[in-house]
């Protein structure tokens, strides 16, 4: 009996010590990683403190910098969670990157082709396209799935080589700009997403982290998620106990594309106010990266985003202070990525 009370201590709040749990992890592995970096750094011949300086001093040491690396992992927090959706039913939508192109081209559709309505019309208008065009480009390969006629991975991966090309199609053939062919004409204020506090930070932040919380409620509280949750488990036993399997490989994967199209949305109407040919960066594939790496999990995606979005945005200032070629910036990259993976459990008990 005297034992009881610290039992019922240690079980009273599961989901806080998962949390810091989780946080903990993650910060002593990408403190490993800067480590590793650092001897990356000293053997080419750059200081690494000098470099880490400049690193934190761009990125988290002004509100400027702090908010250019959340410009810069907006998008990847929706490409992520298009991948983290559909792998609860071990659906692999490697596609997010085709989704997000066929997102941006319908929400372009929409702000040049009704550039008079008013924002609170227009913007609703956009955000409904560009879930339009990444949940249909989405449900060809979740059709075909619940066929079984065709995996989704092949088909997600294969539908990422067409959607630039019509993509490219529409801005070249008739929507270019009369100064450049290569982007159509700047939108519309009206069809821009609304900014903060006179920063580059916009709108599409604050959807992307209201998704993330609702995908943590809904795979954790709901009937739905409890029923992917065993399709994930074994999808043949929850078809034998009359879990319609078919239907959810469709609506899941078209909410993933959904999700993803939403990130192409972010990108012509927050990031660049018009539609750039090959605007991705490869957004997508690094979306895909981060959910696997990052297990689905909402906090891992999170923090993982993040520190993809510190990398980046500090990796542009060292090719000017330090020298350094942006491709070294891939090296830290890796590693970060590599690191993550190997995912060390660094308090026990909390997985």
């Amino acid at each position: 009996m005297p034992q009881q009370p610290n039992s019922d201590n240690k079980k009273q709040n599961p989901l806080l010590m998962k949390i810091v749990n989780s946080v903990f992890r993650y910060v002593l592995m990408i403190l490993f990683v800067l480590v590793l970096f650092g001897v990356i750094l000293w053997i080419s011949g750059t200081d690494p403190i000098q470099s880490y300086k400049d690193i934190f001093e761009a990125t988290l040491g002004s509100s400027y910098g702090f908010s250019e690396v959340i410009v810069g992992m907006t998008p990847i927090l929706f490409t992520a969670l298009a991948v983290a959706f559909p792998s609860k039913i071990i659906l692999i939508n490697v596609g997010g990157e085709g989704q997000m192109y066929m997102g941006a081209m319908f929400a372009t559709w929409g702000a040049l082709t009704f550039d008079t309505w008013p924002i609170w019309a227009l913007l609703p208008l956009m955000f409904f396209l560009s879930i339009l065009g990444g949940s249909l480009w989405a449900l060809i390969p979740g059709y075909l799935k619940s066929r079984g006629l065709v995996n989704e991975t092949i088909t997600t991966l294969l539908l990422n080589s067409i959607a630039p090309i019509l993509v490219a199609y529409a801005v070249f053939g008739f929507w270019h700009s009369p100064m450049d062919t290569n982007k159509t004409a700047n939108f519309v204020d009206a069809a821009r997403l609304p900014t903060f506090y006179g920063t580059r930070v916009e709108l599409s932040f604050i959807i992307a982290l209201v998704l993330l919380v609702i995908f943590w409620l809904f795979i954790r509280y709901t009937k739905w998620g409890l029923e992917m949750r065993a399709i994930g488990a074994n999808p043949q036993a929850a078809k034998r106990n009359g879990i319609p399997v078919a239907k959810y490989y469709i609506v899941v994967m078209c909410i993933g594309g959904a999700i993803a199209g939403m990130a192409g949305m972010s990108q012509v109407s927050g990031y660049y106010g018009v539609l750039l040919s090959g605007f991705s960066r490869g957004l997508g594939f690094m979306g895909f990266l981060i959910s696997w790496l990052a297990g689905g999990d909402p906090i891992g995606i999170f923090i993982t985003s993040f520190i993809v979005g510190i990398i980046f945005t500090g990796g542009n200032l060292l090719q000017i202070t330090q020298g350094i070629p942006f491709a070294v910036i891939y090296i830290l990259l890796a590693f970060t990525l590599f690191v993550v993976l190997a995912r060390p459990t660094f308090l026990k008990g909390n997985e």
